[in-house]
């Protein structure tokens, strides 16, 4: 059995787009996002029946794993522990974090989504989260009507918390820099990543961001 992957500090974050269909197309395009940088990803495909996203997770884990990519699922805490993912990640509707840790154990990922509220950031990595994301960090077309989340938040964020702080929302390779300067360490991606005709050549365009900023 291959050991979970472990979680990186600094990347790229794949987030597959719900109603993607077929499940050989959606591992093949996900493939293509990890030959292209990708570093994480996040299986999210809330209008599928629970069968299809349990076979749909079992398929991306073993695409993943191998290949040293955390597959992380996104809000079902009892899917995550019987497909064996890396993780789950769980926001303000999808249950409780502790509860969630007693049953992932230690070893799994706990991402919280903290919209713009540093109180629940601190919150959630006191009660043992392993990575925060903050947004929509700009207009998103996946969440047209999210809440804003400002740069300095995710700047205050970046210098009081001890893990990886993630952004989600309208991000693209061209709008990434201030992003990674505030110290934001992962890049949650969908639209474009997945809406790229050429998602490889899409994940390796957010190379050059993150090349670009230095940490010491």
């Amino acid at each position: 059995m291959t050991s979970i992957p472990r979680l990186p500090r600094r990347g790229l974050y794949g987030l597959t787009p719900d109603q993607f269909g077929d499940t050989e197309q959606l591992v093949a395009r996900v493939l293509a996002a990890i030959k292209g940088g990708a570093a994480l990803m996040q299986y999210r495909d809330k209008p599928a029946s629970m069968a299809a996203r349990e076979s749909r997770a079992r398929a991306l884990i073993a695409a993943c794993h191998p290949r040293g990519i955390p597959l992380i699922v996104n809000d079902a805490v009892q899917l995550a522990a019987e497909v064996g993912a890396a993780g789950v990640h769980i926001g303000r509707d999808d249950g409780d974090l502790a509860a969630a840790r007693a049953l992932l154990g230690p070893a799994r990922i706990i991402g919280v989504s903290c919209y713009d509220s540093l109180e629940r950031a601190r919150d959630a990595v006191a009660g043992g989260a392993d990575y925060v994301a903050f947004g929509s960090v700009y207009a998103s077309s996946t969440k047209p009507r999210a809440v804003r989340c400002p740069l300095e938040t995710l700047r205050q964020a970046a210098s009081d918390l001890p893990v990886p702080i993630v952004a989600i929302g309208g991000i693209t390779a061209e709008n990434a820099g201030p992003l990674l300067a505030a110290g934001v360490g992962l890049l949650a991606v969908i639209g474009a990543l997945f809406d790229s005709a050429d998602v490889e050549a899409g994940a390796r365009a957010f190379a050059a961001p993150f090349s670009s900023v230095h940490h010491s």
